[in-house]
């Protein structure tokens, strides 16, 4: 009978012990759930943040990008004439007014009309691929290779 007694109360409390460690680890894998959703609702604020600020600097570098622009406007009227040289019209050419999209000719993009000094005249520093061409009293931004205007100052000379 003792044996049997001892056996009894051996296997309630292996079975007790199981019980408690079964809860335990049920608890615990309950609040690793827990932290997992936590983990993964972090993530996605954070993954909202970065968007937000992409969206942010791409904004920025818009608003950036037409300020530069503005300051080569396609029709300009200078602030301030200069004097210059008497104006010379290439040979078979009159003197007219040029205006955004169209091209000049290849012969008033050459070195006696190229205006290489436009920080004596108050112009910016043309981009790459394009030039200051004067055209009587107006300069004219002009792509080198095809002579497209984009932009014209009118008035910087006298």
């Amino acid at each position: 009978m003792k044996k049997i007694l001892t056996a009894t109360m051996a296997a309630v409390l292996a079975t007790t012990a199981l019980g408690a460690a079964g809860a335990a680890s049920a608890q615990s894998r309950g609040d690793h759930r827990y932290e997992q959703r936590q983990d993964r609702q972090d993530w996605r604020q954070d993954r909202r943040d970065d968007r937000r600020e992409y969206r942010q600097d791409r904004r920025d570098d818009r608003r950036d990008y037409r300020q530069d622009q503005r300051a080569y406007a396609r029709w300009q009227r200078a602030e301030r004439r200069y004097s210059a040289p008497r104006y010379v019209a290439p040979r078979g050419y009159a003197v007219r007014t040029w205006s955004y999209g169209q091209r000049m000719p290849a012969y008033y993009r050459t070195n006696a009309y190229v205006v290489n000094d436009y920080g004596r005249y108050g112009l910016r520093a043309p981009p790459r691929g394009y030039q200051y061409v004067r055209s009587g009293n107006d300069v004219v931004l002009a792509a080198v290779a095809g002579g497209l205007i984009t932009a014209v100052i009118a008035g910087l000379f006298n």
